[in-house]
């Protein structure tokens, strides 16, 4: 009997030690929360280039904005009730991530001629599940330089892709590539006229290598249309003057560009500090035999 009465006791025991733990895993799985993931899109078009989807992932963690790396996200076009998978990115450190198309045809748009994309995230342990859609249409830009009374403009249009329409009161921007951000030309605001075209002059004092200039029309982040950017190169530039000092000898070149004065006159110095010594010496030697 006391055996038995021994193990109801230990048995009791056991279910009791599995419904707290049970318990209390509930209870932390109710505490940790998962955070809120955000997900945002930029559509990049470049005439004549490549077209491609800037992704970023972030969340909002104890009042601070992070970026969420290593996520996979997924990325669709949708076409009426249909969703057709174009392919995954993973995000970098940065919580940042590149989908490129090698071909616009490659996604279909709607019966308004608007391409619906949707960019979805199955969340984690870490992050609930987000979703983010983005449309737009398909526009071009096609821009020149022209010369008018010895001046240089800048002449673009925006056209709709499939109505072959003037695009009117847009704004465009005029930009020359520089090495660490564009030299903006012209107004910051440039609207399309009636014919969705603008005409920015350009300054005659803009230095380029070999005097090329590559100049950058840009339809920037346009709720309707994205991001377009059309490219032209041209060689109205004033030369860049070379007043590097790498090949010849200064003062602040390395060891072999050293001035051909200070590898002379130091040396000079030091023989004769040297043979004053050593005359020094041969007298000292002469007076002690003497």
């Amino acid at each position: 009997m006391k055996n038995q009465f021994k193990y109801h006791c230990r048995f009791l025991a056991f279910i009791s030690l599995i419904i707290l733990t049970i318990g209390s895993e509930n209870i932390y799985a109710q505490k940790t929360k998962k955070s809120k993931a955000r997900i945002s899109v930029e559509y990049v078009k470049i005439m004549d280039g490549e077209v491609y989807f800037n992704i970023k992932a972030s969340s909002r963690v104890k009042k601070k904005t992070v970026k969420i790396s290593n996520i996979e996200i997924s990325i669709f076009n949708k076409l009426d009730d249909d969703k057709i998978a174009l392919g995954k990115i993973t995000t970098n450190i940065n919580g940042e991530g590149r989908f490129r198309l090698n071909d616009l045809s490659l996604i279909k748009p709607d019966s308004s001629n608007t391409y619906n994309m949707q960019f979805h995230f199955k969340g984690n342990e870490s992050f609930k599940k987000a979703k983010k859609n983005i449309k737009f249409k398909d526009v071009n830009i096609k821009a020149k330089i022209i010369t008018k009374d010895s001046i240089n403009y800048m002449t673009a249009t925006l056209i709709d892709v499939k109505t072959n329409s003037p695009i009117v009161d847009e704004s465009l921007t005029v930009q020359v590539q520089r090495l660490f951000r564009p030299l903006r030309i012209g107004e910051e605001f440039n609207f399309t006229d009636d014919e969705g075209s603008i005409l920015v002059p350009i300054e005659n004092n803009i230095p380029g290598v070999d005097r090329n200039l590559t100049f950058e029309v840009v339809l920037n982040e346009s709720d309707d249309y994205g991001t377009v950017k059309a490219l032209v190169t041209s060689s109205i530039g004033i030369p860049i003057i070379d007043e590097s000092t790498f090949d010849q000898r200064t003062m602040w070149s390395p060891r072999n560009k050293t001035p051909i004065f200070l590898l002379i006159f130091p040396n000079l110095l030091i023989l004769g500090i040297w043979g004053l010594i050593i005359y020094l010496f041969m007298n000292l030697f002469k007076l002690s035999k003497s």
